[in-house]
């Protein structure tokens, strides 16, 4: 299938239908070890009925909302949990995909809402929660949950990556960056392990956030503006509400217990039996439950091994996989037995950019460079990626969507599309590294390309190591960690060059860009430019369509065309494998996959 193509379909499905939450692109899942069960619940088999099985993923790092910030997890959650509003089955299908439909927003826990834009530009919304809704331990969802959640996702404490997902809300900034008190304390580096003087920061208490429930029903937000995707911030897993009795109670273990992980969605946590399987049933205190719709089990099965899934698959034992071995793809789509779907997001390379040598934008700009990425969508993806050419995707609207902002910013470098186009990208990188210092590879440190465990993330490791090291002349190793492991060694700063991926959590630029602000909680290139910074201080305090993506644009000239702190290789798609006797699941192009009302065929 065409790659351009899947990503106008993924523009026109995203902007018709509302717009979709992801997260950091994903785990892909190996053999899940039997784990010893550390949640209670009942292990024992699924009694007669629909269940379903899956794999999205292995053993997540987390499912708490609040601190999720990858792919799996949100998957997870949001079938657990319901936020203000939800992602729910159009109907409409997708061309040319097995079993699968397009996702739209609608309202969740929130039946209606107003919003109001107020003479000095802020912005007023008030949310009015259903009549009924409850948590799966029967006790009510108010809206005073809704204030906690929030507070807690705002709060510096909480150490939530996605904290700013709600930082277009009055106060946030006081909140969580708080204000300087022109005092000092030492801390250590943790990259250079030196010590360095760091500003205390007076923050606010988290209940002068903006966010009020004048009562039980009612759910108020001040924004400083008028924000174009906030009702898709409503919908993000961040968002979600949790019970403050059930955190505060035991803050680092809630999630792993079922006992304690209260949900208020379609589904409730009965076992976590952990490398191995989350198992999930339908939470009858819903107030959309029913017993005749959607699986009445719902098995994540933890998998990192894509032979061992698509084994598992051809068994019977899944009936849903993301990942198959990367030398099975061909003859899996010849026999059209696997699923390309759009998907708006970029895989990259992420440098450490506080760490010689690659605190050198020239040494960037040359690894960048050298990446043949045509090579690897033809021979190792296969499945109608479009090498990249900037960060933010193709599929991303800019002022007026058509032409989109990948095509309004043009490319920072061209795509080698032949080879000798490759090899004029390759003579650049060899004269930028020689400029750096390191004439044809000569005296350059011996570079370690950190990966999580996966049969097509090792594949694309393998074609980057001999890349560089044929057109650079440096030495490259490799090392994979398993998930959870690799997600923290990333976000630490713990290594030189690592394998990223974007999904957009909305279909807005900013998505892809302001993670990059300096201290962010996905900022795992340790990245810090003041020009940047500025840019998307401008970009999310206006509301004029304009000016937002001027500065968007302006922002990404920066990281990319003059930092190249990043190093894009190509825009994603979608690819799963799913029984086919099984219909009515749903999915959304920026990342998430909803089984809710997945059916047996009549």
């Amino acid at each position: 299938m065409n790659g351009k193509k899947l990503l106008a379909l993924s523009l026109a499905g995203v902007m018709s239908l509302g717009l979709l939450a992801g997260c950091g692109g994903g785990g892909n899942a190996t053999t899940p070890a039997p784990g010893d069960t550390t949640a209670p619940g009942d292990t024992s088999a699924p009694s007669a009925g629909f269940n379903m099985s899956v794999c999205i993923a292995s053993e997540p790092q987390t499912i708490d909302p609040a601190l999720n910030s990858a792919v799996d997890g949100a998957i997870m959650t949001q079938h657990v949990f319901e936020g203000l509003m939800k992602w729910s089955d159009s109907g409409e299908a997708v061309e040319g995909a097995q079993g699968a439909n397009l996702a739209e927003l609608v309202p969740g826990q929130a039946e209606t809402y107003d919003k109001v834009v107020n003479d000095d530009g802020t912005v007023t919304y008030t949310f009015h929660l259903r009549d009924g809704i409850k948590w799966s331990d029967g006790q009510p969802v108010t809206a005073g949950d809704f204030v906690y959640a929030w507070q807690r996702l705002a709060t510096p404490a909480t150490a939530a990556d996605y904290c700013y997902m709600i930082d277009m809300v009055k106060g946030y900034d006081l909140v969580n960056t708080g204000t300087p008190t022109g005092q000092f304390e030492t801390k250590v580096n943790a990259d250079t392990g030196e010590e360095e003087q760091v500003e205390i920061m007076d923050h606010a208490d988290p209940t002068t956030l903006g966010v009020s429930a004048p009562d039980d029903k009612t759910f108020v937000v001040e924004l400083t503006y008028d924000c174009p995707y906030f009702l898709e911030v409503c919908a993000f897993p961040a968002t979600l509400p949790v019970r403050e009795d059930i955190v505060s109670a035991n803050p680092d273990g809630w999630t792993h217990d079922v006992s304690t992980y209260i949900g208020n969605g379609v589904y409730k946590m009965t076992d976590w039996q952990h490398n191995a399987r989350i198992v999930m049933e339908k939470n009858t205190e819903y107030y959309g439950y029913s017993a005749d719709k959607g699986p009445d089990t719902l098995t994540f099965m933890l998998m990192d091994d894509a032979n061992a899934m698509l084994s598992a698959f051809n068994s019977g034992e899944l009936d849903f996989t993301e990942d198959v071995p990367v030398d099975e793809i061909p003859t899996l789509l010849n026999d059209g037995k696997l699923n390309i779907v759009p998907y708006i997001g970029t895989y990259y390379v992420c440098y450490n950019v506080t760490a010689a040598p690659f605190d050198d934008w020239r040494v960037r700009k040359a690894f960048t460079l050298a990446i043949d990425s045509q090579y690897i969508v033809d021979n190792v993806t296969q499945t109608g990626q479009v090498p990249a050419t900037g960060f933010v995707p193709s599929g991303v609207g800019d002022v007026t969507g058509d032409p989109d902002f990948r095509a309004v910013g043009g490319d920072y470098w061209t795509a080698p599309t032949t080879s000798e186009q490759y090899e004029k990208n390759c003579e650049e990188a060899r004269q930028l590294l020689a400029d750096a210092g390191y004439p044809n590879g000569e005296g350059f440190p011996t570079v370690t390309y950190l990966y999580n465990t996966s049969d097509n993330h090792k594949a694309i490791g393998e074609a980057l190591q001999s890349q560089w090291q044929t057109a650079l002349g440096v030495t490259v190793k490799l090392e994979n960690q398993d998930w959870s492991v690799f997600l923290e060694t990333r976000k630490q700063g713990q290594y030189q060059i690592a394998r990223n991926g974007w999904i957009a959590d909305y279909n807005d630029p900013i998505s892809f860009l302001d993670m990059w602000l300096t201290g962010g909680g996905n900022n795992d290139a340790q990245y810090s430019s003041a020009d940047y910074d500025a840019a998307i201080a401008e970009a999310k305090a206006s509301s004029d369509a304009q000016v937002r993506m001027d500065a968007m644009h302006r922002a990404e000239n920066i990281i990319i065309g003059q930092d190249w702190a990043l190093g894009p290789i190509y825009f994603y798609t979608q690819k799963y494998m799913l029984n086919s006797d099984i219909n009515g699941m749903y999915y959304t192009p920026l990342g998430y996959f909803f089984f809710t009302y997945a059916q047996p065929n009549a």
